[in-house]
């Protein structure tokens, strides 16, 4: 698989464009970024079904057909990838590649293509590279268990911030798993639990290993949890990915009986094929590893490979560098952005004390709402807080799960004007409840410092009962501050609108 030939850089290119080619089982991928002032830009992105695991034999040989469209792809990847520096350009092979007894072959051919080294990874390389990109744009709490699925292998990982500490991938694909238990393009509980089974029993050696770590989070990568994650979307539920979702979702499959005749809401056609093997693949490890929820992360391999040429771009906090190279795009207020950030955080931890607000990492969601709620103000004043939900539904957040930017993007936009109950009720009710007392939270702290002046605000406590909460300040602070006190007496009133109590004295 070695291939010696000298490759030369044709012209000399700014330092600053990286990319990497990601050579999957089931699609190929690749991505380009632009490095400015420090941060990641993505300025394209390529990817296309190319199905190369469907083309391997018994013999592990793959046909002609996989091997033309495999190449066919890469011809256009060759051209786009030549504008940027060869020593910026990462291509590997996963899975299929590894598998194929004719790899040589395609692999000889796609390094003249490409006029660059394809490096086949193994599946170790492939499962730490995968938790890389994953850490890098969506930010740890604590432990962290990743599962990607591709379309030939399995990757799971347990690590903690950068640092992947577990990790193994297994030969079980949705392209692989498709060809073995769904060929015939007939969906059935049948099909459905040999597939389930099949599954279980790869896991079952290694379930203990995965199981006995205290991860704190499970990450999907990309395929089928995004897949997932786009129909929980499409069809109204902002909410994570759970095992009674899963079910749904196979009945929903079994009942449309085969392939050709799938359709589920939310649902691409390119993706229709494969989806039952892989939500097969999915609930087994929800059911061995015992998983109560999983997040869509924001990156997998190739984002690996992306920052792995980046050492200097390595940041402990992904999400504050997230967010100061927001206000700065859009020309916010840096001053009062952290005003309003440290108000809402200091309410919070009195709420906190109070009551309970479950697994949600509300802190995360308040801090970022907080410092990006004046985001809209980059298109107008009288909707901002409109304007700026309507960003934030198109902006990616590095250091966030969907769910996350979902839950900032509901937040902004209730920060001010009339509170909308209805936008939260897409949410599953403990992030609901959570988000509902962060609303108030960033109202209320968007208000106290409207004066956008520091060391303005006396000290106050929070008293929290259900529905009422008394907000207290010195005696006579109130009538000394007069917009101060006509705000939250309007704010009173809003909150009344929507039966809650707020009581400022």
């Amino acid at each position: 698989m070695n291939n010696q030939t000298e490759i030369i850089a044709p012209f000399s290119q700014p330092e600053q464009l990286y990319a990497a080619v990601d050579l999957g089982s089931n699609s190929f991928h690749m991505v380009i970024v632009r490095v400015v002032a420090g941060s990641v830009h993505i300025i394209g992105k390529v990817k296309q079904k190319v199905r190369l695991a469907a083309g391997l034999d018994e013999n592990m040989i793959l046909d002609q057909q996989s091997l033309e469209r495999g190449w066919s792809c890469l011809e256009t990847f060759a051209e786009r990838l030549q504008d940027i520096p060869l020593s910026n350009i990462k291509i590997v092979g996963t899975a299929t590649l590894r598998l194929a007894a004719n790899a040589d072959v395609f692999i000889k051919k796609a390094e003249k293509i490409l006029n660059h080294k394809l490096n086949v990874i193994d599946g170790e390389e492939e499962a730490r590279q995968i938790y890389l990109g994953v850490a890098y744009t969506s930010a740890n709490q604590g432990n962290s268990l990743v599962i990607d699925i591709g379309g030939a292998s399995t990757e799971v990982i347990v690590g903690n911030d950068m640092t992947p500490i577990h990790l193994i991938s297994m030969n079980m694909g949705c392209v692989t798993f498709k060809e073995r238990f769904f060929a015939d393009g007939t969906i059935s509980e049948e099909s459905f639990q040999q597939a389930i089974q099949a599954a279980k029993s790869l896991l079952e050696p290694v379930k203990d290993d995965f199981i006995s770590f205290d991860w704190q989070q499970c990450l999907g990568a990309s395929g089928t949890p995004q897949a997932i994650t786009e129909i929980l979307v499409t069809q109204g539920i902002s909410d994570s990915i759970r095992i009674d979702y899963l079910h749904n979702l196979k009945q929903q499959c079994i009942d449309c009986v085969t392939i050709d005749l799938l359709q589920i809401e939310g649902l691409i056609e390119s993706r229709r094929a494969i989806f039952p093997s892989g939500l097969a693949i999915l609930i087994a490890l929800f059911e061995q590893l015992n998983i109560q929820e999983m997040q869509i992360s924001g990156g997998a391999l190739r984002e690996g490979l992306i920052y792995g040429m980046l050492d200097n771009m390595q940041q402990n906090d992904r999400r504050l560098q997230t967010l100061e190279q927001c206000i700065e795009r859009f020309h916010m207020d840096p001053e009062h952005a952290n005003r309003v950030k440290s108000i809402a955080l200091s309410l919070f931890k009195q709420v906190q004390h109070q009551m309970m607000l479950g697994k949600v990492d509300c802190e995360a969601m308040l801090m970022a709402a907080a410092m990006l709620h004046e985001i809209g103000l980059h298109i107008e004043y009288k909707l901002h807080h409109q304007h700026g939900a309507y960003i934030l539904s198109h902006l990616p957040m590095v250091g966030y799960t969907q769910q996350q930017r979902a839950g900032i993007k509901t937040l902004v936009q209730c920060h001010r004007q009339e509170i909308k109950l209805g936008l939260f009720d897409s949410f599953h009710p403990e992030v609901r409840q959570a988000l509902l007392v962060l609303v108030r939270i960033l109202r209320l702290s968007c208000l106290l410092s409207i004066r956008r002046k520091d060391n303005l605000l006396a000290d106050f406590t929070l008293q929290v009962s259900d529905e009422k909460w008394v907000l207290t300040f010195p005696k006579g602070w109130l009538k000394s501050h007069p917009l101060i006190d006509a705000e939250l007496a309007n704010e009173k009133w809003q909150q009344h609108k929507v039966g809650w109590l707020l009581e400022c004295f």
